[in-house]
């Protein structure tokens, strides 16, 4: 028995052969962790239309491309080099025998053991996902593997304790409770929302700027008016 075989042999197949048939997100807590990634990566590689990013999507990988057997449902995973489109579900077969580049388990009680053991063995020895991490949003548990000659080895952080990958060429990190992406120069990549507000307080800040410009060059008797 292959090891494919091996580990597969308890899955329960999914009904349907076109769609994702994932099981809904654990928690509130999960689902906000889940969007938050997917959200402020897109964002921040918005000009790009070379990678694929989402989660809790089946990822079909049957050697017999089937899509009733071997198939996976990462909390969040990232394809490079692949056209930026929506998908109903990742299948390996039809997109060239790409597998994930980086790999995101979200943990929780039910999930945890096999994020740590079944999955992270398949991750390694079947898709040969570089990068793979998992973050626990109850107990701020975060660890990351990058596989050097065919096996992980846990990413050493740095002193921030952020985890880089080399895949994205960002960090991962803890913010505020939550597992967030870091430029190489160790900005906070933004959300939507919080590019927003970002935006606004720089609007504010070239107002007030202004305003006092001008205040000082009518303290020097400068009349603006007149320099239309």
């Amino acid at each position: 028995m292959t090891l494919a075989q091996d580990i597969e042999k308890d899955v329960i197949f999914p009904e349907s052969d076109l769609f994702s048939d994932e099981p809904p997100m654990e928690s509130e807590l999960h689902l906000r962790q889940l969007m938050l990634l997917i959200q402020s990566l897109e964002l921040l590689w918005k000009d790009r239309q070379d990678f694929y990013a989402f989660g809790n999507l089946t990822i079909y990988y049957s050697p017999n491309q089937r899509k009733s057997e071997y198939f996976r449902g990462p909390d969040f995973f990232v394809v490079l080099g692949v056209e930026r489109k929506p998908r109903k579900s990742w299948v390996v077969w039809e997109e060239d025998g790409k597998y994930p580049h980086v790999i995101i388990e979200i943990l929780s009680d039910s999930t945890a053991d096999t994020d740590r053991g079944l999955k992270k063995e398949i991750y390694q020895e079947i898709f040969r996902t570089p990068n793979y991490f998992w973050f626990d949003p109850n107990s701020s548990e975060f660890k990351g593997f990058h596989l050097i000659t065919g096996k992980y080895e846990e990413i050493a952080p740095n002193e921030q304790g952020w985890l880089w990958s080399e895949q994205l060429e960002l960090y991962l990190g803890i913010h505020q409770s939550q597992l967030r992406f870091f430029t190489p120069q160790g900005q906070l990549v933004p959300t939507l929302e919080e590019w927003a507000e970002q935006e606004k307080q720089r609007a504010e800040q070239e107002k007030q700027r202004a305003e006092r410009l001008t205040q000082k060059l009518q303290d020097l008797g400068i009349d603006l008016s007149e320099l239309d």
